[in-house]
């Protein structure tokens, strides 16, 4: 470490951006690369943009963490197909494309198609101007209504907490952006209903 006076010391880059202040402490600014934290878990999103890159319908990937809902922080994926192979892809083929290189925890819970990547006036990648995922961009399964009390009851909590707006029966919570700390509110409200 070379600002310690202790023969020895070390000194760890974390990828952490922060800056001193006058009083001595310092100011935590971001990182200075690519990784996030999500629910405990490091994430490296350039991993998922690679292994999002090797489906062939696919010519770029992006992948960011959004939180559109404060204290819900999830996985977007931005992908601009590659015309030349004339596949259409939709977020459940991504999901199980993904699923087979990352673990869980890494998976996107959206996808959103772009036919460009917004840049800045320098060409680089614009990630402020990524547009928030539609519902559409969740993975689901054929739409089919909820049947019978108990399916429409959570159906109705299923889209208060994930924040969209039709919920099939044969969705998928976790498919849909559901995770763990999700299914702790969702276990709350079933029985505040019950």
């Amino acid at each position: 470490d070379r600002f310690s006076q202790v023969p020895g010391a070390r000194l760890y880059k974390t990828g952490d951006l922060a800056r001193w202040q006058a009083d001595g402490t310092l100011v935590y600014l971001g990182r200075n690369d690519f990784q996030v934290k999500i629910r405990g878990f490091r994430i490296e999103l350039g991993e998922i943009e690679a292994q999002l890159a090797t489906h062939a319908a696919i010519r770029e990937a992006v992948v960011i963490a959004r939180e559109d809902t404060p204290g819900d922080k999830r996985l977007v994926a931005y992908i601009v197909p590659n015309r030349v192979v004339n596949e259409e892809v939709d977020a459940e083929t991504l999901r199980a494309h993904l699923s087979l290189h990352v673990p869980d925890y890494m998976v996107p819970a959206a996808y959103v198609t772009l036919e460009a990547l917004p840049l800045t006036a320098n060409g680089k990648l614009d990630r402020k101007n990524l547009p928030a995922p539609a519902s559409d961009a969740y993975a689901a399964s054929s739409y089919e209504a909820p049947q019978g009390e108990t399916e429409i009851a959570l159906a109705a909590i299923w889209s208060a907490l994930l924040q969209i707006e039709r919920i099939g029966r044969h969705d998928n919570f976790f498919s849909l952006g559901g995770h763990s700390l999700l299914a702790v509110s969702l276990m709350e409200k079933m029985r505040q209903q019950g």
